[in-house]
């Protein structure tokens, strides 16, 4: 895992194959999917030697069992951190400081790329030992913080931002802190304060470059998520709805240009086919998953909020003709609301 800006603006390849692991083990993924989907599990495993998690899937009952090929990962494990080990020792003996270092963070990153959580986090914390510079400091930060993401592991990433945080009290630089933002923004949305993230994602539209995260439009997806349902309406016209940033990649991603617009200017029926539009892509996001319905209410909250303001005496007739549904589907969902 690379702890600086994503590569060329990619996504850090273990987050790309932990969100295929998501899908692996989704309802509503399609059995054709999930055969293609665990060759690509098994190309990233085999590619990456990442001999733990194999071992993991295979007790899952996600990959088929393959003595051979474990042995065949585990013997290059071995013989990688004995050629590690020993640069270390070689810079420890005839080279400097920062040599030194540079060899035990190669460690780091070969236990990290291999899956060995552990082993990592203990050998980041002998290479934090190593290091002076606070820029140098944070990119450990991130290192941990995307093996937090790896196995949605919130108490290390909680740890690790506070960590961050105080580190930014000794110096580090704007473009650090702006990508700290964004982490931070993530695992807020991920444990469901989506006011704050909401908050982080606006502060970092024009300053965004963590596309080892995910990419922009899936950045922007998740700006307008959390912003529909925390801000009031002149915020969110002022934010979201006129933000030029969002604004211009907005239309990338299907049905969000409908779902933020319609709602704002009160056009309900055509606000409900976006959102119908924009469920699946929520049921199959990794960090939205598990607040799907959670979700749901509050947007609907928000909806019928906005509509009771307008017309105060308002009939459930009239709602139902505004939203293009029946009475017993407005009884239905207001009964669901107090759950």
């Amino acid at each position: 895992m690379d702890g600086g800006a994503g590569e060329d603006g990619k996504q850090e390849r273990h987050l790309v194959l932990a969100h295929k692991l998501f899908l692996l083990s989704h309802p509503a993924v399609d059995d054709l999917s999930k055969v293609a989907l665990r060759a690509e599990v098994l190309d990233a495993v085999k590619s990456d030697d990442m001999a733990p998690l194999f071992e993991s899937l295979v007790t899952a009952g996600v990959l088929e069992a393959d003595a051979a090929l474990l042995a065949e990962m585990r013997g290059r494990i071995d013989e990688e951190i004995r050629k590690l080990d020993e640069k270390i020792a070689d810079a420890e003996e005839n080279l400097g400081e920062s040599e030194v270092r540079e060899a035990h963070l190669a460690k780091s990153l070969y236990f990290i790329r291999v899956g060995e959580k552990e082993k990592a986090l203990e050998q980041l914390k002998v290479t934090e030992g190593k290091t002076v510079a606070v820029g140098q400091k944070m990119d450990l930060v991130f290192h941990t913080l995307q093996i937090g993401f790896f196995y949605m592991d919130f108490d290390l990433i909680s740890k690790s931002i506070d960590k961050a945080k105080n580190l930014f009290e000794e110096g580090g630089d704007w473009e650090r802190k702006n990508r700290l933002k964004v982490y931070e923004g993530l695992y807020c949305m991920a444990i469901r304060n989506f006011k704050k993230a909401a908050s982080l994602f606006l502060d970092s539209i024009s300053t965004f470059t963590t596309y080892e995260l995910f990419p922009y439009d899936t950045f922007i997806f998740y700006t307008v998520l959390t912003s529909v349902i925390t801000l009031d309406r002149v915020s969110l016209k002022q934010k979201v709805v006129d933000a030029p940033e969002i604004l211009a990649v907005i239309g990338k991603v299907p049905h969000l240009s409908e779902f933020l617009n319609s709602l704002y200017n009160c056009q309900y029926k055509s606000f409900f086919v976006a959102f119908s539009g924009l469920t699946e892509q929520i049921k199959l996001d990794r960090y939205l998953q598990p607040h799907f319905r959670y979700y749901m209410r509050e947007v609907r909250t928000v909806v019928y909020s906005q509509f009771l303001e307008s017309y105060k005496s308002v009939t459930m007739e009239a709602m139902a003709a505004a939203f293009g549904v029946t009475v017993d589907f407005i009884d239905h969902w207001e009964a669901s609301l107090q759950d």
